[in-house]
């Protein structure tokens, strides 16, 4: 038995269109690979689609992956997971189901008891079984209610999950369940940490399959690629990794003190670097001792990157902070009136931040001091709340939303 294990593809999910199209390369590298290398099914563990409610140009891409493999007579089985869950119970992996492309793992509550039973999806000689995803780790008090009606056999077993286990959680500090609390099982198909996971419990795999492509700067700059696996069933479990290298990422790390000389720094910096054809991680870093970061001109540095034809160009900025400098303020009444504290502040800041935005800090303050009633619905609070600032800033929020 030879079958695929895919995980967090997140299809849709990223805004800029050439990185949307290498996720999408990348998900079709790992359906052609799983074609080619014959696999009896495939296991997809939660978050095919970024959203529960996918793109069109995103659903017509993944209706023709699945019909790739339907052609090929592979079946999928598949698992919701965290972003493609819907509390209703309905995703679009429900209408790939109705057209015969996957099969979704089932289960059953008992409302009394509160114990979840997984169906099993019988496979020649093998049993699949999945509980999906849900928003905020929601499934993990579930997953310690689940449990399995037929006894651990000589048939192949897989449990298939999109959750945090405590393994791969580390010491982080979110909710997981340990690997040993979940039923007995022959391989254990994980989604959900987009980290590279290969372990054992009681000598069977418990794996992390994706992402198929990374989905945000930090994962480009950590993982610089996909991947998927392909397991084979012959007496033994081989678990092999199948990487996805499609387009090379370079990362540029610059400590930055000047703003105002950073542009040139970071062009001379990117001139000593070959970059054509890749994806640019550009990671600032810093305490801007002289300038603002507005100083810095990124239009002219992707103006740079785009002529040495860069395939594409990302930038974080996230540890890049001004130097502190204390407000030395008086205040001229003995008791620091309240009120008076505030007018001081805002001159002060006025002051040494000239705009003409900065006479409305004192009416959004204003507006921002409303307090919720008290069997007040929150939604009317919400609405009360942005009438008062909508009247401030000059927005009709509800045309807005």
């Amino acid at each position: 038995m030879k079958f695929s294990h895919i995980a967090d593809s997140h299809l849709g999910g990223w805004r800029q269109p050439e990185l949307q199209e290498l996720n999408r390369q990348s998900f079709t590298y790992a359906i052609n690979t799983s074609i080619e290398e014959q696999v009896d099914f495939i296991l997809f563990a939660g978050d095919l689609f970024d959203s529960a409610f996918p793109s069109i140009e995103t659903l017509k891409f993944a209706f023709s992956e699945f019909k790739k493999l339907k052609d090929a007579n592979i079946k999928s089985y598949i698992i919701a997971g965290s972003h493609d869950y819907s509390v209703s119970g309905k995703t679009f992996l429900d209408v790939l189901e109705k057209a015969g492309f996957c099969q979704i793992c089932k289960y059953q509550e008992n409302q009394e008891t509160q114990e979840i039973t997984l169906e099993p999806i019988r496979d020649k000689e093998c049993y699949i079984y999945g509980y999906p995803g849900k928003k905020s780790g929601l499934e993990v008090e579930s997953l310690r209610k689940i449990k399995i009606n037929q006894p651990y056999s000589e048939n192949f077993r897989i449990l298939m999950l999109h959750t945090t286990v405590k393994e791969a959680a580390q010491n982080l500090p979110i909710d997981s369940i340990p690997l040993d609390q979940l039923p007995q099982a022959d391989y254990y198909a994980l989604g959900h940490i987009h980290i590279d996971f290969n372990q054992e419990v009681n000598n069977k795999p418990a794996v992390y399959g994706g992402p198929t492509f990374p989905n945000n700067f930090k994962e480009l700059e950590e993982l610089k690629q996909g991947a998927f696996y392909i397991i084979e069933v012959a007496g033994y479990t081989k678990v092999t990794k199948k990487e996805i290298k499609i387009k090379p990422v370079e990362l540029i790390k610059i400590e930055i003190d000047n703003a105002i000389k950073a542009t040139e720094k970071i062009i001379k910096e990117l001139e000593k670097r070959e970059l054509k054809d890749k994806i640019i991680l550009l990671k600032l870093f810093g305490i801007l001792k002289q300038g603002k970061y507005t100083d810095i001109k990124f239009q002219e540095i992707q103006d740079f990157i785009e002529k040495q034809n860069a395939y594409s160009f990302l930038k974080n900025t996230s540890k890049l902070e001004v130097e502190r400098q204390d407000l030395q303020i008086e205040f001229s009444d003995p008791n620091h009136n309240k009120e008076k504290i505030e007018e001081t502040l805002i001159k002060t800041y006025e002051k040494e931040n000239p705009s003409n935005n900065n006479k409305l800090i004192s009416p959004l303050m204003e507006a921002l001091t409303l307090e919720k009633q008290e069997d007040e619905k929150s939604a009317t609070f919400e609405s009360r709340l942005l009438l008062g600032l909508g009247k401030v800033l000059d927005i009709n929020f509800s045309e807005e939303i």
